[in-house]
């Protein structure tokens, strides 16, 4: 068991007046810190972007440039500051990192600003996102910070946020946090006694206890044959240990940390090395996790990609089977297949919608009473187990689903769906202005327009400005595969030609 934390000494966190006990609201927290005439005596300010700091993941950038050390000190005192104000209880910060070579920088400057706070910090080290979410709520933390820019390239990095609960800070609370950082806020009480910093590697073993409860008693993978791709990041801590412990045969991948390749030619987003080493092991199936291990793709023992839309399926069609998906709905994205939407139909269910974004999802599925939901790309939510994405988590139940069904997952596909044809080309549109308001380009939206209008109700075209990343993304979807490429190159020409120059 975990020991409850320590409360630190310092101030009376803004907002913990209240008779209820409740925490206030970002908006009350606000206007409580901008009707103070005290002044904090804390960090000096790092200089910041004229864009909003935050992205649609936490804040994320190449590490030297704009996540310096000074900055994530700065950062980790003002949102030290924010969230003891916002939150419920005195708990510690759960502080993770992915092995990017970067992270040890940022945890230590991250560490020194929250402690200067007057916070606790428990450094976990190397672990996946999911495990800081599940330690926030589990230790009774004030919350989470992760180090990590997910399956970005080993020169960026990143920095998210999570509340006691477990879940990701809303936009609101990161609104408090920059407006502090850029020194609009001017009612925080700086703490009167530091905090202290503690190393705790150990409470990984934790979160790994909890990825198998879910499924006991009878989880028993033994006899299946698993490939892991690890991308060389966060679920090299874990996920082969998992499998094993689980009963399967499993062959690692890019299965040690090494933060100068996290996600280079590996990993969710690079699929070969996995379809080749299934092949080659004559595997039954094989899953590639991104750097930080909060997502998960599948490949099949014929080499076939098996996305977060398939994972949807097959989760989704086994939990309406027990009764347990309300009102037969599953939350995604705008990036969801076709072919899915319609095969989900087909079973009695409904599909919603919603922006790019994990948050996006979390949000209609609190709002709607769904327990299933997620993104193509891997990211999936099952509020049955936890409140965060989690790709270890994922491919456990995936695996524990094809052992409980025969043993199959080619033959899961093969009675599933047929995908529509569809193309994601990202665009390289340095100026943010240009990249955000590309609607106002007219040549863009005459070529979108055209595209429409050619393909009608058989396809559909979805432009749409990274949150993480300076590029357009240009996603066309039809029933045939020739349109599909015919119209991501027209579109893809304009915003070449008048976005891009």
């Amino acid at each position: 068991m975990v020991s409850s934390p320590v409360r630190p000494t310092g101030t009376v966190p803004l907002g913990h007046q209240q008779d209820s006990g409740s925490s206030p609201t970002a908006e009350s927290l606000t206007a409580e810190l901008l009707s103070t005439d005290s002044r904090v005596k804390g960090l000096a300010r790092q200089p910041l972007p004229p864009g909003p700091l935050f992205g649609t993941d936490g804040i994320r950038g190449k590490a030297g440039d704009l996540l310096t050390a000074p900055l994530a000190m700065d950062i980790g005192y003002w949102a030290g500051q924010v969230m003891r104000a916002s939150g419920s209880i005195d708990g510690p910060i759960i502080l993770g990192q992915d092995s990017r070579t970067s992270g040890h920088m940022l945890a230590s400057a991250l560490s020194a600003g929250l402690t200067a706070a007057g916070l606790e910090v428990w450094q976990i080290g190397l672990c996946p996102t999911p495990a800081v979410a599940y330690l926030a709520e589990s230790c009774h933390a004030l919350g989470g910070i992760m180090i990590s820019a997910s399956h970005n390239p080993p020169a960026d990095n990143g920095i998210k946020f999570f509340g006691g609960d477990g879940t990701k800070l809303g936009g609101p609370v990161q609104a408090t946090i920059e407006a502090a950082l850029r020194g609009q806020l001017t009612g925080l009480e700086a703490a009167t006694a530091w905090g202290q910093c503690y190393y705790r590697p150990e409470l990984v073993n934790r979160y790994a206890s909890f990825l198998h409860e879910p499924l006991q008693p009878g989880l028993n993978l033994t006899g299946m044959k698993v490939v892991l791709d690890m991308a060389w990041g966060s679920a090299t801590r874990l996920a082969e240990q998992v499998f094993l412990e689980a009963g399967a045969e499993v062959i690692a991948l890019h299965g040690a940390p090494d933060g100068d390749r996290i996600n280079v030619d590996c990993g969710s987003t690079h699929l070969e090395p996995l379809k080749a080493a299934i092949a080659l092991h004559q595997a039954d199936l094989g899953f590639a996790f991104d750097g930080d291990a909060d997502r998960v793709m599948a490949v099949d023992a014929q080499g076939r990609v098996v996305d977060g839309d398939y994972i949807l399926y097959f989760w989704g069609k086994r939990l309406q089977e027990q009764g347990r998906l309300p009102n037969h709905t599953v939350i995604s994205t705008v990036m969801a297949n076709l072919g899915f939407e319609r095969a989900w139909e087909k079973l009695g269910g409904t599909l919603v919608r919603t922006n790019v974004g994990d948050q996006h999802v979390y949000s209609e599925m609190v709002s709607r009473g769904a327990k299933l939901g997620g993104e193509q790309s891997g990211h999936i939510l099952c509020h049955h187990y936890s409140l965060t994405g989690d790709g270890i988590l994922t491919a456990l139940h995936l695996a524990a689903l094809v052992q409980t069904l025969g043993g199959s997952l080619a033959a899961l596909v093969d009675d599933s769906f047929t995908t529509y044809p569809q193309k994601l080309q990202n665009v390289q549109v340095t100026d943010r202005d240009r990249r955000l308001n590309w609607q106002d380009c007219a040549p863009v939206g005459q070529a979108v327009t055209a595209a429409e209008q050619a393909m009608g109700s058989e396809g559909r075209v979805l432009v749409r400005p990274s949150g993480t990343e300076p590029v357009l993304r240009v996603m066309v979807e039809a029933i045939d595969a020739a349109l599909v490429d015919r119209w991501t190159q027209h579109i893809v020409q304009a915003v070449t030609q008048h976005l891009a120059a």
